[in-house]
C-alpha cells in the first residue's frame, strides 16, 4: 500500500483563482504607476544583526567555521550512503539530502539569497584540495587557469546538468537510494575540483552547477543583495580589488565587478569583494523582494531558456509524484514497447514536459508580438518576458516541497540517534501512517501557506509582466493579455497539481 499526502482543498483553490482573476482584470483596466526609486537598507546598520553581518563580511573566520560544519555534515552523508543501511527512510543520507536540505535550501533563498553558495561543501572541498589553503589567497593557485571555452561560457551546461539531475532523481530513483545519493554527491565534488584545477576562477559555480544556477536565478526574488555603498567610489576605482582580489583575498570567483553589479544571478555571496575593497564600500542590503526580477535583471538568451527549464522541471516533480503519473508511464511504455525500469518512457514524458512548456511560452510570446503596435523582435520579447517564469516556478517549488518537509520529517530526531540505519527495518504501515499524521503544525496552516505562496507567485508574475511590458510598449494595457494568460494557465496547472494526492518520497 502506497501512502499519499492529501491535496489542497477546493476552497483554497477557489479563493486563489478569484484573487488571480481580480488581479488580472485590475492590471488590464488601469495604467500602472511608474516604478519609483529603489529603497534599500544596509544590514550593517541594523542593531545586533549589523554586528554579525560586519563580522561575516570583515573576516573569513566565521564563514570558514560554517564551511567546516557543512563539510562535516556532507562527509556524514557520504559515509552513511556508502556504508549504512540501504533503506532510504532509515538512512540519514537520503532523508537529510532530499527531504530537509533541498527544501530548506529553497526556503533559505527566500530570505538569504545565494547564502548557501558561500558555505557550499562541494566548492569548499574543491578549493581546499586545489588551492591547499583554508581561506587565504594561494600563490600560485595550483590551477592551469585556462579560459573556459566560448561554447561553455553560458548557463546551457548548467541547464543540461539540471535535466540530467532531474532524470537521475526521478527516473533512476536516486532519491530512494542512499548509495546513489552518496555517489551523486561525490560526483559534484569531483566536477567542482576538476573545473577549479583546469579553468580560471570558479567556472563550475558560474557555468556548470545546476544547484548554484537555480539558486542564482531564484535569488533575483530575494530581499537581500550585495552592492556598493557609494557608486561614485566604484566609478572612480582604478584597481578593482573586487574583481582581481588583493594580496590576501581571492578575486571574485564568478568574475563580477561590484560597480557594475545589478543582479544576484552569479553572485555566490563569498564575501571576497567586501573583504578586499580598500574603501569598505561593499555591504549587504535589504531591498524590496523581487524588484530585481521585476525590473532590474537584464535578459539574455541562454538565461531565458534556463528560467523556462526551471519552470518546466519544477512542475514535473509534482507531475511525477501524482498517482496518475504511473498510468501515463504505462501508456507510453505500451506505445514504445518499453519494459524493465521504463526509463525510456520516463525520458519521453520528461522531455515532452519540457517541450510543452517551451512551446506554450513561445506561443503566447508570438501572440504578444502579433498584437504589439510596434515591430517587436520575437527573441527580444521572449527574453524580456521570461522572467515571469521565476516567481511561478519558485512559488510552486516551495508549496510542493513544504509537503515533503512537514509531513515526512517527523522521524528525523530518531534518525539522528542511528544515522546509518544499522539493524533497522523498513517503516511499517503503522509507522508510515503515524508520520503521515504527525506534521510539524496544523494541516490547515499548511494549506494556507501553499495557497498563499501560489497567490504570491502569481502577484509577482503580474508585476513582472506589467513593468517589462510597459517598458517595451508604453501603456500596453490589453496587449499584455497573452502573457497574463500564460501566467494564469501555469498557475492553474500548479493549483491542480497541489489538489492531487501526492506520493510520499519514502
Amino acid at each position: 500500500m502506497t501512502m499519499t499526502h492529501p491535496g489542497l482543498p477546493f476552497a483554497w483553490v477557489l479563493a486563489t483563482c478569484v484573487f488571480m482573476l481580480v488581479l488580472s482584470a485590475n492590471m488590464l483596466l488601469r495604467n500602472p504607476a511608474p516604478g519609483g526609486t529603489a529603497k534599500t537598507i544596509s544590514l550593517a546598520n541594523i542593531p545586533v544583526l549589523g554586528a554579525f553581518v560586519r563580522g561575516m563580511t570583515g573576516t573569513p573566520v566565521l564563514l570558514l567555521l560554517l564551511k567546516i560544519a557543512a563539510v562535516c555534515v556532507f562527509m556524514l552523508i557520504i559515509a552513511a550512503g556508502l556504508s549504512g543501511s540501504q533503506i532510504p527512510e532509515r538512512n540519514i543520507a537520503t532523508v537529510l539530502t532530499w527531504n530537509i536540505w533541498w527544501t530548506g535550501l529553497i526556503i533559505s533563498i527566500f530570505f538569504l539569497g545565494s547564502a548557501w553558495c558561500a558555505v557550499c561543501p562541494w566548492d569548499a572541498m574543491a578549493t581546499w584540495l586545489v588551492r591547499r589553503r583554508l581561506w587565504r589567497r594561494a600563490h600560485p593557485n595550483n590551477s592551469l587557469n585556462l579560459r573556459v571555452p566560448r561554447r561553455f561560457r553560458s548557463v546551457w551546461p548548467a541547464l543540461v546538468l539540471f535535466i540530467v539531475l532531474t532524470w537521475l532523481e526521478l527516473g533512476v530513483g536516486v532519491t530512494s537510494s542512499p548509495y546513489m545519493t552518496a555517489i551523486l554527491a561525490l560526483a559534484m565534488v569531483l566536477m567542482a575540483t576538476v573545473s577549479l584545477a583546469v579553468y580560471e576562477g570558479k567556472a563550475f559555480c558560474r557555468y556548470f552547477c545546476p544547484v548554484g544556477r537555480t539558486i542564482g536565478f531564484y535569488s533575483q526574488l530575494a530581499p537581500v543583495e550585495l552592492r556598493p555603498v557609494n557608486t561614485d567610489i566604484c566609478a572612480g576605482c582604478k584597481t578593482l580589488e573586487c574583481y582581481y582580489g588583493s594580496e590576501t583575498v581571492e578575486p571574485c570567483p564568478t568574475h563580477l565587478v561590484m560597480g557594475r553589479l545589478k543582479q544576484n544571478t552569479y553572485c555566490t555571496s563569498c564575501g571576497n569583494c567586501s573583504r578586499s575593497c580598500p574603501d569598505n564600500n561593499v555591504a549587504w542590503r535589504l531591498r524590496a523582494p523581487s524588484r530585481e526580477a521585476i525590473q532590474d535583471a537584464r535578459p539574455h538568451w541562454d538565461e531565458a531558456w534556463f528560467m523556462l527549464g526551471l519552470l518546466a522541471l519544477t512542475q514535473f516533480h509534482g507531475i511525477s509524484m501524482a498517482p496518475f503519473f504511473e498510468g501515463w508511464l504505462l501508456s507510453v511504455a505500451s506505445l514504445v514497447d518499453d519494459s524493465g525500469r521504463l526509463l525510456l518512457s520516463f525520458s519521453i514524458l520528461l522531455f515532452s514536459n519540457l517541450l510543452v512548456v517551451a512551446l506554450a511560452y513561445a506561443f503566447f510570446t508570438r501572440l504578444t508580438q502579433k498584437i504589439s503596435p510596434h515591430d517587436m523582435d520575437f527573441k527580444k520579447l521572449f527574453s524580456r518576458f521570461v522572467f515571469v517564469s521565476l516567481p511561478l516556478a519558485f512559488s510552486y517549488h516551495l508549496a510542493h516541497n513544504l509537503n515533503h518537509l512537514l509531513r515526512e520529517s517527523s522521524g528525523f530526531s530518531t534518525l539522528l540517534l542511528n544515522p546509518f540505519g544499522l539493524n533497522a527495518q523498513p517503516l511499517s504501515m503503522m509507522e508510515k501512517h503515524s508520520r503521515h499524521q504527525e506534521i510539524l503544525f496544523s494541516q490547515d496552516i499548511l494549506f494556507a501557506l501553499q495557497a498563499g505562496l501560489i497567490a504570491f507567485g502569481f502577484w509577482i508574475s503580474m508585476k513582472v509582466i506589467q513593468h517589462r511590458g510597459n517598458a517595451l510598449m508604453p501603456e500596453a494595457g490589453w496587449r499584455l493579455s497573452p502573457m497574463i494568460s500564460f501566467a494564469i494557465l501555469v498557475t492553474g496547472l500548479h493549483l491542480w497539481l497541489l489538489m492531487q494526492p501526492m506520493l510520499m518520497r519514502f
